[in-house]
């Protein structure tokens, strides 16, 4: 049986995605890919300009191909993935990741944290705009959270903590060497 080769971070904005699994990464020798990073790569503009330009729509679609694109270029890689805060509510990503068999980990902090996050960041993030629209949104999108292999509860703990949960939940231990079958 093959050992776990990619985990994916999934949760709503500033749930910590991108910084747990920039932790993650480090403690599991894995690579660390933001798909955010890498749609802004494929595009040529932010993200904020791809909603601002084209909508939400042609955003997802843009979404989805550069998952499908990374997961093609280093499906020899073990890696963690954060994906974006919509990411895994589309039908069409969550398939993908499901399609891989690698777990998704929600990453979850009650809806007064996350908006305190948002507001302590420096970049604009497209869909957040009051507290009230922000509370709607992430009631609308946690069933689909709530559909990943596993949910850890970000509250009140450090980034390092939290990577270290997600690891020891998933089984797996610092410095992993995955390219041997166990």
């Amino acid at each position: 049986m093959m050992r776990q080769r990619t985990v994916f971070l999934v949760g709503f904005m500033g749930a910590g995605k991108s910084t747990v699994g920039r932790a993650l990464s480090r403690r599991l020798g894995w690579q660390f890919e933001d798909l955010d990073e890498h749609i802004q790569a494929r595009e040529g503009r932010s993200i904020e300009a791809l909603f601002r330009e084209s909508g939400e729509a042609e955003f997802r679609r843009a979404e989805l191909a550069a998952l499908s694109a990374l997961l093609a270029a280093h499906s020899s890689l073990p890696m963690v993935v954060a994906l974006g805060g919509g990411a895994f509510v589309q039908k069409g990503t969550a398939a993908l990741v499901a399609s891989t068999g690698a777990p998704a980990v929600f990453l979850d902090a009650p809806v007064e944290e996350l908006w305190r996050r948002c507001q302590a960041e420096e970049h604009q993030r497209p869909l957040r705009r009051d507290r009230e629209q922000f509370r709607q949104l992430y009631e609308v999108r946690r069933p689909g959270y709530l559909q990943a292999n596993l949910h850890i509860q970000t509250n009140g703990k450090d980034v390092e903590t939290v990577a270290a949960e997600v690891a020891s939940r998933l089984g797996l231990g610092e410095q992993e060497d995955l390219g041997k079958e166990s």
